[in-house]
């Protein structure tokens, strides 16, 4: 079997992909020439799968994410030539989590505020004064696998965790889920977006979302940037009704927007699943399902 890789990969988890025994062509420099005969196509996030490049590919069985979201694969027009399209949902789950939570205690505490301060020859000790989170509401917007991890660590530090998800609900002990967006906007000093992107979920928190929320709150997303109607979101900081933005995932990648320009919005190059142990789960989840195409 050929498996074509078209993206970056962590070498522990290029490593369990060669393990499966199949040829293994890794960022070729014509991808359109090496799905040609290929049947197995592994991208992440930069590889944009579309209608061309699978009818280029009359051999391809499976296209395979490696990561969770799928909005930069054309599954229409995959489903219309039988390949099938999978993901890798659980591999990168603990390490978005825990990156939505860094972000939360990063911005409660000015961070990163203090380490560029300090790398300036600045003592900006009054001026950096923080709040805690314990006590504080975390307002999740999905409550799907991330969400709810995510959920039950904010619980373990002190913190009330309300969600909003539409039925089914994962059951949990730890979040309170209610019935619309306006009511987590309302009540969330926090809110953290773990929604992939759709038509309906896409400029989800715009200007009418960020009139909804508290005076102050903080947004955090680690899902996919279009979530965040831009504009809406410089405005919202620049007037502090939004108090702070954490963000890893952008409308284009590299970010070089206006956002950067703003002292209360902070940033992360899409670092969700860049931890070591979620590269080779991912590495082992593509691997398995190599396998079971074998």
């Amino acid at each position: 079997m050929k498996v074509v890789v078209s993206d970056s990969m962590n070498p522990g988890a290029l490593e369990k992909v060669k393990e499966t025994g199949a040829e293994i062509v890794y960022k070729p420099d014509s991808l359109e020439d090496a799905v040609s005969d290929a049947e197995v196509l592994v991208v992440r996030s930069a590889t944009k799968v579309t209608e061309g490049l699978v009818s280029g590919a009359p051999s391809l069985k499976a296209v395979i994410r490696g990561g969770v979201g799928l909005d930069n694969i054309d599954q229409e027009a995959c489903k219309k030539r039988g390949i099938e399209v999978a993901n890798t949902p659980g591999a990168s789950t603990n390490a978005v989590a825990e990156l939505a939570l860094s972000l939360i205690l990063a911005t409660s505490r000015n961070v990163q505020k203090a380490h560029f301060t300090m790398k300036q020859g600045s003592w900006e000790k009054k001026a950096l004064a923080g709040y805690e989170v314990k006590g504080k509401t975390l307002g999740l917007v999905g409550c799907g696998r991330i969400g709810s991890l995510l959920a039950e660590k904010a619980a373990a530090l002190g913190m009330n965790v309300l969600g909003f998800n539409p039925p089914p609900r994962h059951e949990s002990t730890t979040i309170t889920y209610v019935e619309s967006l306006d009511e987590l906007f309302w009540d969330s000093d926090i809110i953290s977006l773990h929604v992939p992107l759709s038509p309906s979920t896409e400029n989800l928190l715009n200007a009418e979302a960020f009139s909804k929320m508290k005076e102050g709150a903080v947004v955090i997303n680690t899902s996919r940037g279009p979530v965040i109607n831009e504009d809406a979101l410089y405005d919202a900081c620049s007037s502090g009704r939004v108090g702070a933005a954490a963000l890893d995932v952008f409308w284009e990648e590299p970010y070089k927007g206006k956002l950067l320009e703003l002292e209360n919005v902070f940033f992360t190059p899409h670092l969700g699943a860049s931890t070591a142990e979620a590269q080779i789960r991912i590495g082992e989840e593509i691997a398995a399902k190599i396998r079971s195409l074998m």
